[in-house]
């Protein structure tokens, strides 16, 4: 095993384990901590990788807007910070169900790469440049409909707690 790989099972650990405490904490915001601990992890094996703008994409989006965004959601609706005792928690089937999932997704991945080795100098590199030829080049219409739907999601959130809190003053 080289360094890489040693990194790469340590970071996938830590990002495996950061995902478990997600699902299994009781606290909301310790579950929003927790997922930047597993996304962080995921951006390390991604560096680990030699993907940097992809880690940095991560880091920037997912991290850095995505779950400030959930935090500011959860303070804006005035919902329940902390850890509910009338949650209705049924583990035995999320568990069947995220246990079914895992094992679908790792038969596509082994049904897909097969286990093979990848002769690297088949692979030309990826770089900033031809990723941003792709995105805004033949994946541009897809990537503004991403854009309108995201955007129509945060002013859906606006208006739902924007009603909500008109309800509560009354």
């Amino acid at each position: 095993m080289t360094i890489t790989d040693v990194l790469l099972c340590v970071f996938g650990v830590i990002t495996l384990a950061a995902g478990f405490r997600v699902v299994t904490t009781a606290h909301l915001v310790r579950a929003g901590l927790w997922l930047v601990v597993a996304l962080g992890g995921l951006a390390a094996c991604f560096l680990v990788l030699t993907a940097e703008l992809v880690a940095w994409v991560q880091v920037l989006i997912y991290v850095g807007a995505v779950v400030v965004l959930l935090l500011f959601a959860v303070m804006l609706t005035r919902a329940p910070i902390g850890a509910g005792e009338n949650m209705d928690r049924r583990r035995w089937p999320a568990a069947l169900i995220g246990g079914a999932a895992g094992v679908g997704l790792a038969a596509v991945f082994i049904e897909t790469f097969r286990w093979r080795a990848v002769d690297m100098n088949s692979v030309q590199p990826g770089t900033a440049e031809r990723l941003g030829a792709e995105v805004f080049g033949s994946w541009v219409l897809p990537f503004e409909l991403l854009s309108i739907l995201l955007l129509s999601a945060l002013v859906g959130a606006i208006v739902i707690s924007v009603r909500r809190s008109a309800v509560e003053k009354r």
